[in-house]
């Protein structure tokens, strides 16, 4: 659950606004490398290195504490459900105040995605609902990644919720989205598609890959990019096959390795359409993905499944088609016609990539409740602490 400290919600969303406002913010999670273009208001602290799941997550929750005692933070905001009972502990012997950042719906996603077995996943997901519940009761304010949690969750204060979707920012001195919305290849030309973030079964990798396949088969000059990070080692194994056999076509970056978003964006600016295969699961179908997002805000056309949330988003920006990725044959000949000026006229992004597909209208939200927890950032307080993540 802990997230590098190179994470694009912690440093490039809640790091750089806050720093932007003129408070100090210390963002802490697992090692991983600086990123582009790093603001030097932004103090990182790795609180664990090596594998997501190995003994050194334990070893972090103490650096965590040694971390709140050194730094003294003037507020705390905790990404991480597991991080909450010594945020608490702070909290209670300081009297300093917490938000929680909900980024999934911990519970549900325990109870469903058979991740755990038995008793045990009952177990767990008992425990984090409670422990949620209680840390809740004391913040100073809820956040929640996605609108859809403010209806799945019973346990969120009244009056301290705030929705601050992960909608797109593009990194430090990257170069602004592009002026034109991206027009699909004519069939004579070379076609890249993109499947971007995290990778796996459910979120449909090998549904796109079996997509991809079929319009290769159809019209040859057609590639895959999948790029982002996969947490298992079966489903990486696969994809490793798939790609030593579709090498002339199929390209995988990162896989067994985390990504810079950096690199997830340079792709995205040079693909022709993402694909966002998800599979319908209670853990995902009433989100937005933040793919979507990004490829909204680059003009880039995507391919989604048949999901009533995300097809009102593409019809309002024109920004794609409806694809049903299990059936994958017919759905070719769809693709194809996405590159006929004769049945898009249109085109996609006809005025251009949306603004409300951007992080800068979720900032001022997060700038507020900080505000009410500490008071707006002054000169004096910019040499202490004012967030720690």
């Amino acid at each position: 659950m802990l997230k590098p400290v190179d994470d694009t919600r912690m440093y490039e969303k809640f790091g750089r606004s806050l720093a932007e406002a003129g408070y100090r913010a210390a963002v802490a999670g697992r090692a991983a490398g600086a990123p582009s273009g790093a603001n030097d208001g932004i103090l990182q602290e790795p609180l664990f290195h090596g594998h997501r799941l190995g003994l050194a997550r334990l070893r972090a929750q103490w650096h965590y504490w040694r971390l709140l005692r050194t730094t003294k933070p003037e507020l705390v905001i905790a990404h991480a459900p597991e991080l909450l009972p010594l945020t608490v502990l702070w909290h209670k012997l300081t009297g300093r105040p917490f938000f929680y950042d909900v980024r999934e719906n911990y519970a549900l996603n325990i109870r469903t995605q058979q991740v755990y077995r038995g008793l045990l996943r009952r177990v767990l997901a008992a425990g984090v609902a409670w422990m949620e519940q209680a840390a809740a009761r004391r913040a100073a304010a809820v956040l929640l990644a996605e609108r859809s949690y403010a209806r799945e969750l019973p346990w969120l204060p009244a009056g301290r919720t705030v929705v601050l979707e992960n909608k797109y920012v593009p990194p430090a001195g990257a170069p602004a989205p592009p002026p034109a919305p991206v027009r699909l290849p004519a069939p004579a030309e070379p076609l890249r598609l993109l499947y971007s973030g995290t990778i796996s079964e459910l979120n449909g990798v090998f549904d796109a890959i079996n997509l991809a396949a079929r319009l290769h088969r159809h019209r040859g000059n057609v590639s895959l990019t999948v790029i982002g990070y996969c947490q298992r080692p079966d489903e990486q194994r696969r994809l490793d096959d798939l790609a030593t056999e579709h090498a002339d076509w199929l390209r995988v970056v990162g896989g067994a390795q985390p990504v810079p978003h950096a690199a997830i964006l340079a792709e995205i600016r040079r693909s022709h359409l993402g694909l966002l295969p998800y599979r319908p699961h209670p853990s995902s179908w009433h989100c937005i993905p933040t793919k979507l997002y990004e490829y909204f805000a680059n003009a880039l056309p995507v391919l989604i499944p048949p999901n009533p949330l995300w097809q009102a988003e593409v019809e309002q920006h024109e920004a794609g088609a409806v694809v049903d990725f299990q059936r994958a044959l017919p759905e070719v000949e769809r693709v194809w016609a996405m590159s006929s000026p004769r049945h898009y006229p249109r085109g996609f992004y006809p005025h251009g990539p949306p603004a409300d597909a951007l992080w800068q209208s979720e900032a001022p939200r997060l700038l507020a409740a900080v505000q009410a927890a500490l008071g707006p950032a002054t000169a004096a307080e910019t040499a202490r602490p004012g967030a720690s993540f």
